[in-house]
């Protein structure tokens, strides 16, 4: 990197229009369909027979986990417009304002969790995790300040930490 930074190189930039990103976009989207999918088949049968507590607790959460996913598609969808050439990337950050990638967390604790069906449990977490990937995603790609390198850390080991956080273990 030169005094100036002219010599750096945005990896996030370019992991969002490699065959990265279309693996996360096709993760997004499939799990936006497989949602879809339990909460009009399974998880409506499942949530009839919840306890009280776990009842209204599952009606909140799957408002928030559809929130989540529609807000993340929403973003992906955008990326890809961006990476395919269909909208310039000031289009896109006029657009991605309406986007929100955070605000979404679950309480594991509250009352009734562990009373909600498993795979309704599980998509959440899933969701949580792509949530996390792509707002860091997000983070880097357009807002490259908010995520400033910590002292102890060199620029190379934070960008590997971004790749392994954004693409998986």
């Amino acid at each position: 990197m030169s005094e100036h930074g002219l010599n750096t190189v945005n990896f996030a930039g370019r992991a969002a229009a490699s065959s990265q990103f279309k693996a996360l976009y096709t993760e997004g989207m499939s799990l936006v369909e497989e949602t879809a999918s339990y909460l009009d088949g399974p998880g409506r049968a499942a949530s009839k027979v919840l306890p009280r507590v776990a009842s209204v607790l599952y009606a909140a959460e799957s408002m928030r986990l559809t929130t989540r996913l529609m807000q993340m598609a929403s973003w992906l969808l955008l990326q890809r417009a961006v990476n395919n050439g269909e909208m310039s990337r000031d289009q896109v950050l006029a657009e991605k304002n309406k986007v929100r990638l955070d605000g979404f967390n679950v309480d594991k604790n509250a009352p009734g969790w562990l009373d909600l069906p498993e795979g309704f449990r599980d998509l959440v977490e899933r969701s949580l995790r792509l949530q996390n990937r792509v707002a860091l995603l997000d983070r880097e790609i357009y807002r490259p300040g908010d995520a400033p390198v910590p002292s102890n850390e060199n620029g190379v080991r934070a960008q590997l930490n971004l790749l392994h956080t954004a693409f998986g273990a």
